[in-house]
């Protein structure tokens, strides 16, 4: 992967989130500077790699990035604002975790979130840029372990094993289990059962 930035990876920031889709949790982003040289076989979108993958590349991530910050939108967020503009926000506020404001900032997808400093939204980033894939994998790694952490204060929803999402399990929990506080109001399943 070869950065469209043109600026060293080592002042270079890549963003993505997790988590629009889920009927429950918070949106997650991170920010990920990797350094100039590095090696992470399997990089790339985390959707596309399995669980046991994106284990093993969130330890290694986290063991040689130059930097990187974990942040979130909270459900209560997520349903005054929105999901984008909740995703932007978590985005905003994964840049601003780092310990230095990077010289360009790679955000996957084609809204920018409000950044300090220079940024490049790419549309598939999380395919074609080191660093933008380095933080969807650790952002999802960490989000799939709230959900699982989740599940066991919520039984019987089956959050470890959707992270959220509308499956047929989640919506029959829903039906006769009720809404959580971890659910997000305005999403339409949820919304038509509080109705």
């Amino acid at each position: 992967m070869v950065s469209l930035s043109g600026i060293a990876s080592k002042e270079v920031a890549g963003v993505d989130e997790v988590g629009r889709g889920p009927l429950a949790g918070p949106v997650v982003a991170a920010a990920v500077v990797l350094p100039n040289e590095f090696c992470l076989p399997g990089l790339t979108d985390s959707k596309k790699i399995s669980a046991r993958t994106r284990e093993r590349l969130n330890q290694e991530i986290r063991a040689i990035a130059v930097d990187y910050f974990i942040a979130e939108a909270s459900v209560a967020e997520i349903d005054e604002l929105n999901i984008l503009q909740a995703s932007l926000l978590a985005m905003h506020r994964a840049v601003l975790g780092l310990r230095q404001t990077p010289k360009h900032t790679l955000v996957d997808g084609n809204r920018l979130p409000s950044l300090p400093g220079p940024a490049t939204a790419v549309v598939g980033g999380d395919l074609t840029e080191a660093s933008i894939s380095a933080a969807s994998i650790i952002a999802k790694v960490y989000r799939d372990s709230m959900m699982s952490d989740y599940a066991k204060q919520y039984p019987g929803y089956g959050l470890e094993k959707h992270k959220g999402y509308p499956t047929r399990q989640h919506l029959d929990a829903l039906l006769t289990l009720g809404v959580t506080p971890i659910h997000r109001r305005t999403f339409g399943p949820v919304r038509r059962l509080l109705d």
